[in-house]
């Protein structure tokens, strides 16, 4: 995991400079900045070492040194991709991210069809820039103006307040200075698939725990120690049981008030697993102190954004004590359907559709919220079912498995494919979201600024009525957001918002 920033025109070194600064937390372990000889484009970046720690540095540069990368993120098909590629191309590092050049060489702009992986990244050749950001916005990219030049970062705050025009990249696409932005990849269209001919239940189930655990093996690729959040919910245990099968010794971490729901059964889970495990009790004065902080990383506003960003903030901290890459379990509710909200779905094909939309929704919501929460304390966080090969999964996967008529609870075949690896009374627990299996909702009335200045965020709320803001809570938490940028406009700008659909037909 790192952090990268650029520009294609006349931008200074400098300015680039200042942008990597910015993004600092995101890679401590090394920093570069490298112009290409006419002066554009120009590439930043900050590393955080995780693949080929040693010998990994960027940018990579080709063969001939006429095109140089920098990348955010890891691509899990390397071990197949270098092979076949080295037979043309001589590998100079072990790193996963020296595929992206290569490709390139082989492939054009059209290299983000043969990754698999969460990334973005920038590729100069020459007087040429190439970035591009994964299918499912995993990892986050933005572009902005900066007077005549195109500049990009990983996050908003680097351009803040150097840039203007400020947009989020649009994940599955590829931007050339030569062409323009075009998309290299779209998600599977929502059609509701019915039994294949001959496929029983049995089929199906088999099918969802070999892929997830394929999935999950390939996200254990690291040079660094792995760990996991743990909250003790169905996914993240899943996520915890198949990477302890795979590892001599796993750390597993959880956060909540004194006395949750999530650190209760975390606990069950991991001594069911035998993890190293890990916890840390939240209190309203902690939080009240890093709240400022938690909203200036995490770039937005959002109230239910901002609650789950708390505990997240929090096991991130705790985790970055013992590892370097995390996995988590971001995504299962979306594709197997595990809201409550999905249940009042009356149709199975607009069900599919509302999961492909919640999956398409998540690059600027949780996905931006897990990103920048494990970044702020320079650790990586992984999304396996996020997988292309599980999202896929879940398109293939009738609607009346993911919500069974006879149990109250969703996402129930991936329980059912998962029920032997875990206690029972956390393979049925009821869903409870991250915010509140860790008490997070109930502690932020105690939280001083919240607790205290109702009549204060009211006329705050009234005086910014364009912000849309739904509560005094989130008028708290924007009111932060503003005082936290000397230019929150791009911020607020690309802010994404979560919504239910709102009506089903």
């Amino acid at each position: 995991m790192c952090g990268i920033a650029g520009a294609f025109g006349d931008v200074s070194g400098a300015a680039v400079q200042d942008m990597i600064d910015t993004l600092a937390h995101r890679g401590p372990d090394d920093e570069a900045v490298y112009s290409a000889p006419g002066g554009s484009p120009s590439l930043g970046h900050r590393r955080l070492s995780i693949v080929d720690p040693h010998g990994g540095a960027q940018p990579i540069f080709s063969n001939d040194s006429k095109r140089a990368v920098v990348a955010n993120g890891e691509i899990y098909n390397f071990p197949a991709l270098q092979p076949e590629l080295a037979q043309c191309h001589g590998f100079s590092t072990s790193s996963d991210n020296e595929a992206i050049l290569h490709l390139f060489e082989e492939h054009g702009p059209n290299l983000g069809r043969h990754l698999e992986g969460m990334y973005s990244f920038a590729i100069a050749d020459e007087d040429r820039l190439i970035v591009a950001r994964d299918p499912i916005g995993i990892k986050p990219l933005y572009l902005g103006r900066l007077g005549d030049a195109t500049v990009f970062a990983s996050e908003l705050k680097a351009f803040d307040p150097r840039a203007d025009q400020v947009r989020e990249f649009p994940p599955g696409h590829v931007w050339d200075s030569a062409s323009g932005l075009s998309s290299f990849h779209s998600l599977a269209s929502a059609t509701a698939p019915k039994h294949a001919e001959g496929r029983t239940i049995a089929d199906y189930v088999a099918m969802v725990r070999e892929t997830i655990e394929r999935v999950v093996i390939k996200h254990l690729m690291s040079d660094v120690p792995v760990g996991a959040f743990l909250s003790g919910g169905l996914d993240s245990s899943i996520i915890a049981a198949l990477a302890r099968s795979q590892l001599d010794e796993l750390h597993t971490f959880a956060v909540g008030v004194e006395g949750s729901n999530d650190l209760e059964a975390a606990r069950v889970v991991a001594g069911h697993l035998d993890t190293i495990h890990h916890e840390y009790v939240m209190t309203p004065d902690e939080v009240a102190a890093c709240l400022p902080e938690i909203i200036y990383y995490l770039e937005s506003f959002d109230q239910d954004l901002v609650r789950s960003a708390i505990p997240c903030y929090f096991t991130s901290r705790l985790a970055a004590e013992h590892v370097k890459v995390v996995l988590t379990g971001e995504g299962a509710d979306e594709i197997f359907a595990g809201y409550d909200y999905y249940k009042g779905i009356p149709s199975e094909a607009t069900l599919q559709e509302e999961l492909y939309r919640s999956v398409s929704s998540l690059h600027n919501i949780n996905l931006q919220r897990v990103d920048r929460m494990t970044m702020a304390h320079s650790i990586e966080g992984r999304v396996p079912f996020l997988d292309l090969e599980a999202v896929e999964l879940g398109r293939k996967v009738p609607a009346e498995l993911k919500l069974s008529k006879d149990y109250p609870q969703g996402k129930w075949i991936l329980r059912q494919a998962f029920e032997d690896l875990l206690p029972h009374a956390i393979v049925w627990r009821d869903k409870e979201q991250f915010d509140e299996g860790s008490g997070t909702v109930d502690l932020l009335a105690g939280v001083s600024g919240l607790s205290s200045g109702a009549g204060e965020l009211r006329d705050y709320r009234q005086r910014h009525k364009g912000a849309g803001l739904r509560s005094s809570e989130e008028g708290f938490y924007h009111r932060l957001l503003v005082d936290a940028y000397d230019n929150p406009e791009p911020v607020l700008a690309n802010m994404g918002r979560w919504s239910e659909r709102p009506a089903f037909s």
